[in-house]
């Protein structure tokens, strides 16, 4: 016999399912979308061809806006494009990498932290030590290795007290 609950569990099971699969077929079209554009030569509208709408948008120098394009928390990477006062691709990053996670500093603001790492995968508030995790899943080099997680710790006040890598321990659980 079929109740409205389990209704309601294989619906968001499959809803989750669904979510993870277009997040990896995301990630599997991204080298092909990467190597239509070029910078200084593509425009906004190719950019938003190729990936869609943003997560987010940023302020950037001089007029420019730096889009960001999420893979979390199935996938390992976070791309931030920047489009130029010109409407041009000016430049194209993936910022999960260890020479990115280098720039996160003790007293770093937590908004200074997602503007530069993009949106996490893994938010966790642990109330009685008053400290908040943010956590990004990586490949220590582009597509090679294994999955690692970056963690950066914030402070009651959201500014960063540490950060740490390890291996990710989805990979224990044959995930």
């Amino acid at each position: 016999m079929r109740t409205a609950a389990m209704g309601k569990t294989w619906s968001g099971a499959l809803a989750l399912l669904g979510g993870l699969g277009l997040a990896g077929l995301l990630a599997a079209c991204d080298p092909q979308n990467i190597s239509e554009l070029e910078e200084g030569v593509s425009t906004e509208a190719d950019v938003r061809e190729r990936f869609g709408a943003p997560e987010a948008v940023w302020e950037g120098e001089d007029g420019a806006q730096i889009y960001e394009y999420n893979r979390q928390p199935a996938g390992h990477t976070n791309y931030m494009i920047t489009i130029g006062p010109d409407g041009k691709m000016a430049s194209l990053r993936q910022v999960l990498n260890p020479r990115t996670f280098a720039q996160v500093q003790p007293g770093m603001p937590m908004e200074a932290v997602r503007r530069m790492l993009g949106k996490p995968m893994k938010i966790t508030t642990y109330a009685l030590k008053r400290e908040t995790h943010y956590d990004w899943r990586y490949f220590e080099s582009p597509n090679v290795g294994e999955s690692q997680v970056f963690t950066v710790v914030f402070d009651a006040d959201l500014k960063v007290v540490r950060t740490m890598s390890v291996r990710d321990p989805d990979l224990d659980k044959n995930r």
